[in-house]
C-alpha cells in the first residue's frame, strides 16, 4: 500500500480521519505548520495524492515490456521498415505515367515515404542504385526513375499478386465472417492491403471481383462498406483448428466453444516466467468461443470476452503474409471484432503469444509461434518477392555520376519532360487519390531510417533484451 505522510495542524473530525484510512493515507504526526494549513485543505491534499499516484503507476508500453524484448525478432522490424519504404517509392514511379517523377516532388511526399527531415532523398534513392536511377533533363531538373530490374520486380509482384487472389479473397470474406454485423468499412480493411496480398485497385476493382463472397454497400453516413453475401461454414475453422486438429473444411461446421492452447514462445532472456507457469497453465485450459461465433452476449472486461479477443486477433495475424501488423490497424477493429478498449495491455500480457515491436512512432505486433529467430517458418511467394527486393537494397560504392540527357529524343516522351522542365521540376500532382490513400496505409512511421547494412550493428549479439 502507497503511504502519503500528511501534516496538519489538527484533524478537523474523525470523518476526515477515517476518509484519509480509507483512501490509504495514514496521518502520522500532527504538528502546527500554519503555511500548510492556510494554503492546504484537506480535499486537496487528498486529490493531490490521487494524482500524483496515477503518474507514478502509469508506464508506457516501452516500460513495460523492456524486459520481453525478443533480439530477433526486432531485426526483422527493422528489415520490414527499411523495405517499406522503398516499396512506398516503387508504387509512386509506377503509377506515373512516364514511371519517373522530379526529385523535387518527392520532397512533398516524405510522409509516404516515411523519410522525415533532415535526411536527403537523393542519399535515399542513391542507396539502391540496382532499384533507381537518377539524370537530369536539359533545364537541369532532377529527376528519378526505376531500372529495368525494378520494373521487373514490380511485373512479378503483380504476377504473384493475381495468383494469390483467390486466397485474399478468403481472408477478406473469413474478416466479414468474424464481424458483428457482417460488414466492415472499406478503408479499414484497406489497411491490411500489403498484409493480405491485395491488388492496389482494391477499391475501385477487386472487391468487385468476388460477387459471390461480399459486395460493396453504401450506408446513410456515405461510408462504403464491404458486407458478406453469403456465410461459408467450411471457412469458419480456425487456422488453430487446422494446425492442432487437423481440421480441413467441413460444409456442416457450427463455430462454438473451442479449448484449444495457443503456440507459447517466450524470449530466452526472460527468466521469471515460471512464476506465472500456473497462471498459464490455467488460462490455456480456459475455453473461449470461436471468432465466428457471435459474441453479443459476453461482458466486456470478462475472462471469456478477453480469451475471445486473443483468438480473433491470432486468426487476423495468420491470415497475414508475414504473421505481422501495426497494432494501429488492430485497434481500428475493436467495434466491429468486440475487442477490448485497452487492446495493446492484452497483447503485452500475452506476450508468449504476440510480441510488440516498440521501434518507431507505431508499434507491431508479431505472432511469435510463426517466426524462428528472425525468419518465418512459412513463407508465401510474396514474401519471398519481398525478400528479393531486400537483397536489392542498400550500397557502399562510389557513388554514380548522375547523367545529364541533352537529347530528349532517347525518352519515351519528348512533351512530357519538357512540360517539366517549364516548371523547373514544380511538383506534379497526383491526381490518384486513391493512390495517395494507399501509400500512406503501407508507410509505417519510425524515427529514423536506416540502411539495411546498419541494422546489424543496431542490434549486437551482446545487447540484452
Amino acid at each position: 500500500m502507497t503511504h502519503l505522510r500528511v501534516t496538519v495542524k489538527d484533524v478537523a473530525s474523525s470523518n476526515e480521519w477515517s476518509a484519509a484510512r480509507e483512501s490509504g493515507c495514514f496521518v502520522t504526526s500532527l504538528v502546527r505548520l500554519p503555511t500548510l494549513r492556510r494554503n492546504w485543505s484537506f480535499g486537496e491534499v487528498l486529490l493531490n495524492w490521487s494524482q500524483r499516484r496515477f503518474m507514478t503507476t502509469s508506464k508506457r508500453v516501452q516500460d513495460r515490456s523492456k524486459n520481453k524484448r525478443v533480439h530477433d525478432l526486432e531485426i526483422a522490424t527493422e528489415k520490414h521498415k527499411v523495405v517499406s519504404k522503398v516499396l512506398v517509392l516503387m508504387e509512386m514511379l509506377k503509377k506515373e505515367p512516364e514511371m519517373i517523377i522530379p526529385v523535387r516532388s518527392l520532397d512533398r511526399h516524405r510522409r509516404q515515404i516515411n523519410l522525415p527531415k533532415p535526411h536527403s532523398i537523393v542519399d535515399f534513392i542513391r542507396k539502391s542504385p540496382k532499384l533507381f536511377e537518377l539524370y537530369k533533363d536539359q533545364k537541369g531538373v532532377l529527376w528519378c526513375g526505376m531500372t529495368k530490374e525494378a520494373e521487373d520486380s514490380l511485373e512479378e509482384e503483380e504476377r504473384l499478386i493475381r495468383e494469390h487472389s483467390g486466397t485474399a479473397a478468403e481472408y477478406v470474406t473469413r474478416m466479414l465472417m468474424m464481424s458483428v454485423d457482417k460488414r466492415l468499412p472499406l478503408d479499414k480493411i484497406a489497411h491490411f492491403r500489403r498484409e493480405f496480398g491485395l491488388p492496389a485497385d482494391f477499391r475501385s476493382k477487386w472487391v468487385h471481383e468476388y460477387p459471390q463472397h461480399f459486395k460493396v454497400v453504401n450506408s446513410p453516413d456515405e461510408v462504403d462498406y464491404l458486407e458478406l453475401v453469403e456465410w461459408n461454414p467450411a471457412w469458419a475453422i480456425t487456422e488453430l483448428e487446422k494446425a492442432i486438429l487437423g481440421v480441413s473444411e467441413s460444409a456442416s461446421h457450427t463455430p462454438g466453444l473451442l479449448s484449444l492452447s495457443f503456440p507459447l514462445k517466450f524470449p530466452a532472456s526472460y527468466k521469471k516466467v515460471y512464476r506465472f507457469g500456473g497462471k498459464i497453465e490455467h488460462f490455456q485450459k480456459r475455453s473461449y468461443l470461436s471468432p465466428y461465433a457471435d459474441a453479443r452476449g459476453l461482458q466486456a472486461g470478462s475472462k471469456e470476452f478477453d480469451k475471445r479477443a486473443i483468438a480473433v486477433m491470432h486468426e487476423l495475424l495468420s491470415f497475414t503474409m508475414e504473421k505481422r501488423l501495426v497494432t494501429d490497424h488492430l485497434t481500428h477493429f475493436r467495434q466491429e471484432f468486440l475487442m477490448p478498449q485497452k487492446l495493446m495491455r492484452l497483447l503485452l500480457k500475452h506476450f508468449g503469444i504476440f510480441y510488440v515491436s516498440e521501434r518507431g512512432k507505431r508499434f507491431s505486433v508479431f505472432l511469435t509461434g510463426a517466426y524462428e529467430g528472425a525468419e518465418l517458418i512459412q513463407k508465401c511467394p510474396l514474401v519471398i518477392w519481398k525478400e528479393k527486393v531486400l537483397s536489392l537494397i542498400g550500397y557502399r560504392g562510389r557513388k554514380k555520376r548522375i547523367e545529364t540527357f541533352t537529347d530528349l529524343s532517347d525518352m519515351e516522351d519528348n512533351n512530357f519532360l519538357e512540360c517539366g522542365s517549364k516548371n523547373e521540376g514544380i511538383p506534379m500532382q497526383l491526381d490518384r487519390e486513391e493512390a495517395i490513400s494507399e501509400l500512406e496505409d503501407i508507410a509505417v512511421a519510425d524515427r529514423s531510417f536506416m540502411d539495411i547494412h546498419e541494422i546489424d550493428n543496431e542490434y549486437k549479439p551482446h545487447d540484452s533484451f
